[in-house]
C-alpha cells in the first residue's frame, strides 16, 4: 500500500504539493476565523476540589474571579491610607472600571475587601473582576488596567498586576525556541549531508507539519479544554519527529539514488521501506500517548491529544508530501559519486552476485573494508558484550538513582523568573500578608435550610472551627449565595501554595475539621481552590500511574512483537526503554526537585515537579524510543535474514544505522534543549527531560545495551513458538516492497514467499534474492 502511495505522489508531485498548500491555507483560515482557544482550567471528575468548584456555581461570581492588582509604597514614604494616596487609589479604581472586560473593582478600603491592606498600610490590593478568564485575559488587557492606574503611579505607588493578569504579561513567545531548534537542525543536516538542498528538505517537512499541527490544536480548543502547555509540548514533539522522520527517509532515498535507482522508483521504495518504519514508529508514539486516557482527567486527554495530532501530521507529511518533494528535487538530492570507487563494481551497484559466499568472521578485512565510526563501535561492543552491558547499566543506573526520591508537587508564582510581574506581585503579597495569601483555599458548604444570615449558628460554628485549625492564618468573611442555602469562606494558609504543609492542611480540613464541625447538621462541605485542585490531581495521578505505565509497556511490547515476531526482542526493548526513562527521571529530580545546577537552566533554585510532567514524559519518551528501536532492529533483522548470524547481524545493523540514529537524536536534542530559553519551569522540565532521554537512548541504550544483549542472547533473540507464529501477522518492516514491484525485479529474480521473514524460510528467501532483501 505504501509503495503505491509513494509512487502516486512521486508521479504527481505538483498536485500533491498543491493539496498540502491548500490544506495549510484552509486550517490557517479556519484558525483566523474562529480563533485559538486555550484553557488553564483543571477538572478532576469525582474529586473533592471539583465538587467545591461545582458548588461555587451557586454564587454570582465573575468569570475571572477576583484578580489582584498589588499596590505598594516603600517604607518611609506615605502609606496607602494617607489622604493623597487613598484619593489616587480610588481615582485609579474608577478608571480601571471603564477598561474593556472589567466588570467590578474593589479597593482595599472597601469593607468587602477585608484583609486587602497590610498592617503597616504600605501594601494593598485592588481586586479586579473581568468577564473573561484564563488565556482570554491578554497582555493588552493587563496593560490597559495598569495604564488606567496612572493616578496611583503618579502618587508614588508601585502598581503590579498579579494572578491571571500578571500571567498574561509573563507569557513569552516560544517562537524563538523553534527558530533556534530549526537553525541547529539545519547546521547538523548540512554538515551530515554536505548539501544545503538536502539539509533543507527535513526542515521544510518539519515546518509544514508544525504549522498545520498548531492550527489544528488551536481549533481543537473549541471542543475541549486545551492548556497552553499542550501547544508548546506539541510543537516540541512535532518538530522533532517531523525532522527525524524525514531524515530517515531522505537518507534511504539518497542511498537508492547512489545505487542508480531512478528518482520516481527511489521515492516510491523509500516510502514503502523507511516510510513503513516511520508509520509504525509514529503509531507507537500515538498508542503510548493514548495510555494517558487511563488517567481519568480531561487535562491528560488534552496533553495527549496535542502531541498526538503533531505526530499524526508529521507521519502524513512524510508519507505523502515527502515523496512529491523527493520527485521534484531528486537530481539535486542525489549524492555525488565518490572519487575512488570500490574494487567490486557489482557491490557498488547495490548487490553481490547470486550465490557469492558471505565473508566469514575469520577472514581478514582489507584496509578499505575496515570498520570506521559506528562500525568500529559495533565491532567493539560485539567483542566485549558483558563489559559493555555492565558499563551501560552502571551509567544509566547512577543517573536513575535520584528518581527514587521523585515526588509530585505544585508550582506557584514564587517559581516564576525574578522581575516578572507575577513574581513581583507574589513577593509583595508574601511579605505583607504571609506566604498563604497567594494561594487561598475555598471552603464551601450546603445548608439544608435557608440561613438567617451570616450570624446563623451553622455558619458561625464552622467559621470558628476553620479559624481554630492548625495551619490556618486567617478566614475571610462568610459569603452566602442568593438563596442563602450555600456558604463559602476564603481560608488563607500559613504556608505557600507549593509547600507540602499546605497539602497537609487540605487533608486536615477534609478529614478532621469539617466532618467534626458539621456532624449531625446534614451539611455537605468541600475544599477547593488552586492548591486543593493540584493536590487532588497529584493524588489521582499517583494512583493511576502504575496502570498507565503498565498499559504503555504492554502496548509497546505488543507492537514490537507484531513487527519483529520475537517475544524476547519485544520484552527486552520494553525494559531498555524503561532504563532510559528512569535515567531521565533521575536527571529531572536532581535538576529541578533538588535544584542541582538550577541556575544553569535559568532557575533560582529547586522547584516542585507537577504530577503530570513525569507521566506525560513517560508516554512521549516510550513512543520516541520506539523510533530508534524500530530503525535499529529493522536493520539487524534484515542482516540476520541474510546471514543467520546474530553477532554479525548486530554489527551490520548498528554500523548501518548508528550514524543516522545519532544525527536524528542530535537534532531532536537540539530542538528540545532550545526550549530551556522559556521562562516556564514546566517547559524547561519537558525540554531537559526529553533531551536527556533521547540522548541516552540513541547513544547508551541503542549503541551499547541493545547490541550487547542481542549478542549475548544469540539465536534466542529470534525464538518464536509455533502457535504464536500462526497467530501473528507478517508485517516485514524491513522490506521496501521492491520484489513486489514487477517493474523493478531483476531478470530471473525470484519473488520471496509471502510472510517469510523468520527462520529457515526467511533465510532461503533472502539467499535467493541476494542483498536486495
Amino acid at each position: 500500500m505504501l509503495l503505491s502511495v509513494g509512487r502516486w505522489c512521486a508521479r504527481r508531485p505538483k498536485r500533491t504539493v498543491a493539496a498540502w498548500l491548500l490544506l495549510i491555507i484552509a486550517v490557517a483560515g479556519a484558525l483566523g476565523a474562529f480563533g485559538r482557544v486555550t484553557s488553564e482550567a483543571v477538572t478532576i471528575p469525582g474529586s473533592d476540589s471539583q465538587a467545591a468548584r461545582d458548588m461555587s456555581e451557586a454564587f454570582a461570581d465573575s468569570a475571572s474571579g477576583r484578580q489582584p492588582v498589588v499596590l505598594y509604597t516603600a517604607p518611609g514614604s506615605p502609606a496607602l491610607s494617607a489622604t493623597a494616596q487613598r484619593k489616587a487609589i480610588e481615582e485609579s479604581a474608577r478608571a480601571i472600571a471603564d477598561v474593556d472586560h472589567v466588570v467590578a473593582v474593589t479597593t482595599p478600603f472597601d469593607p468587602k475587601a477585608r484583609g486587602a491592606l497590610s498592617a503597616d498600610k504600605h501594601t494593598g490590593q485592588l481586586f479586579v473582576e473581568l468577564d473573561v478568564t484564563g488565556r482570554d485575559i491578554t497582555a493588552e488587557t493587563t496593560r490597559s488596567i495598569t495604564d488606567a492606574a496612572a493616578p496611583a503611579t503618579d502618587a508614588g505607588i508601585e502598581v503590579t498586576a498579579g494572578g491571571d493578569l500578571g500571567a498574561a504579561t509573563d507569557r513569552g513567545n516560544a517562537g524563538h525556541s523553534e527558530i533556534i531548534g530549526l537553525t541547529a537542525a539545519f547546521i547538523i543536516l548540512a554538515v551530515g549531508f554536505g548539501s544545503l538542498v538536502a539539509a533543507g528538505v527535513p526542515l521544510l517537512s518539519g515546518a509544514i507539519g508544525l504549522a498545520i499541527s498548531l492550527c489544528a490544536i488551536g481549533l481543537a480548543g473549541h471542543l475541549m479544554d486545551m492548556p497552553s502547555t499542550g501547544t508548546t509540548i506539541a510543537a516540541m514533539i512535532g518538530l522533532g519527529v517531523g525532522i527525524d522522520y524525514t531524515l530517515f527517509c531522505l537518507t534511504r532515498f539518497r542511498e537508492l539514488r547512489a545505487a542508480g535507482v531512478g528518482v520516481e522508483d527511489a521515492a516510491a521504495r523509500t516510502t514503502a521501506g523507511s516510510g513503513k518504519a516511520v508509520a509504525f514508529a509514529g503509531c507507537a508514539v500515538i498508542a503510548a500517548l493514548a495510555g494517558l486516557a487511563l488517567g481519568g482527567m480531561p487535562l491528560l486527554h488534552a496533553l495527549a491529544l496535542a502531541p498526538g495530532i503533531a505526530v499524526l501530521v508529521a507521519m502524513a507529511v512524510t508519507l505523502t508530501l515527502l515523496p512529491a518533494v523527493l520527485s521534484l528535487l531528486g537530481r539535486r538530492l542525489t549524492p555525488k559519486a565518490p572519487k575512488r570507487r570500490r574494487q567490486d563494481a557489482k557491490a557498488g551497484a547495490g548487490g553481490a552476485e547470486p550465490g557469492a559466499a558471505e565473508p566469514t568472521d575469520a577472514e581478514p578485512l582489507q584496509d578499505a573494508e575496515r570498520p570506521r565510526g559506528w562500525g568500529r563501535i559495533a565491532v567493539y561492543v560485539a567483542a566485549r558484550p558483558w563489559r559493555c552491558l555492565l558499563a551501560g547499566l552502571v551509567l544509566t543506573g547512577v543517573l536513575a538513582i535520584p528518581a527514587a526520591q521523585l515526588s509530585f508537587g505544585q508550582l506557584d508564582a514564587g517559581d516564576k523568573k525574578a522581575g516578572t510581574p507575577s513574581r513581583i506581585a507574589y513577593d509583595r503579597l508574601t511579605d505583607a500578608f504571609g506566604p498563604g495569601a497567594t494561594g487561598p483555599l475555598q471552603v464551601v458548604t450546603t445548608l439544608p435550610s435557608r440561613a438567617s444570615g451570616p450570624d446563623d449558628s451553622r455558619v458561625t460554628d464552622l467559621t470558628a472551627a476553620l479559624r481554630a485549625t492548625e495551619g490556618v492564618a486567617s478566614v475571610g468573611p462568610t459569603q452566602l449565595d442568593k438563596g442563602a442555602t450555600h456558604a463559602r469562606w476564603q481560608v488563607t494558609p500559613t504556608t505557600a501554595p507549593g509547600d507540602p504543609a499546605t497539602a497537609d492542611l487540605v487533608h486536615r480540613l477534609r478529614d478532621e475539621t469539617l466532618p467534626e464541625a458539621t456532624e449531625g447538621t446534614g451539611q455537605v462541605t468541600h475544599v477547593g481552590g488552586a492548591t486543593a485542585i493540584q493536590d487532588d490531581m497529584n493524588e489521582r495521578l499517583g494512583k493511576r500511574m502504575p496502570l498507565i505505565v503498565g498499559f504503555v509497556l504492554a502496548v509497546a511490547a505488543l507492537l514490537l512483537l507484531f513487527a519483529f515476531r520475537s517475544p524476547v526482542i519485544a520484552v527486552k526493548a520494553a525494559l531498555m526503554n524503561v532504563i532510559s526513562v528512569a535515567a531521565s527521571y533521575g536527571v529531572l529530580t536532581a535538576l529541578f526537585q533538588w535544584g542541582w545546577g538550577a541556575d544553569l537552566i535559568g532557575l533560582e533554585g529547586a522547584v516542585p515537579i507537577p504530577g503530570y510532567v513525569p507521566l506525560l514524559m513517560f508516554a512521549v519518551l516510550f513512543g520516541l524510543s520506539m523510533d530508534y528501536e524500530v530503525f535499529l532492529l529493522s536493520a539487524v533483522r534484515a542482516a540476520y535474514v541474510r546471514q543467520r548470524d546474530t553477532r554479525r547481524a548486530v554489527i551490520t545493523g548498528l554500523a548501518g544505522t548508528g550514524r543516522i540514529i545519532t544525527s536524528a537524536a542530535l537534532i531532536m536534542v537540539s530542538v528540545f534543549l532550545s526550549y530551556l530559553l522559556s521562562d516556564d519551569p514546566v517547559v524547561k522540565m519537558f525540554g531537559i527531560g526529553l533531551a536527556t532521554a533521547v540522548a541516552l537512548d540513541a547513544s547508551v541504550v541503542r549503541g551499547v545495551l541493545v547490541p550487547s544483549t542481542m549478542v549475548l542472547l544469540g539465536r534466542a533473540n529470534w525464538w518464536l513458538p509455533g502457535w504464536l507464529d500462526r497467530l501473528l501477522p507478517h508485517m516485514a518492516i524491513e522490506d521496501d516492497g521492491h520484489e513486489e514491484d514487477e517493474g523493478h525485479r531483476a531478470p530471473g529474480q525470484a519473488s520471496p514467499a509471502s510472510g517469510e521473514t523468520s527462520g529457515d524460510a526467511a533465510l532461503a528467501s533472502s539467499t535467493s534474492n541476494g542483498s536486495t532483501s
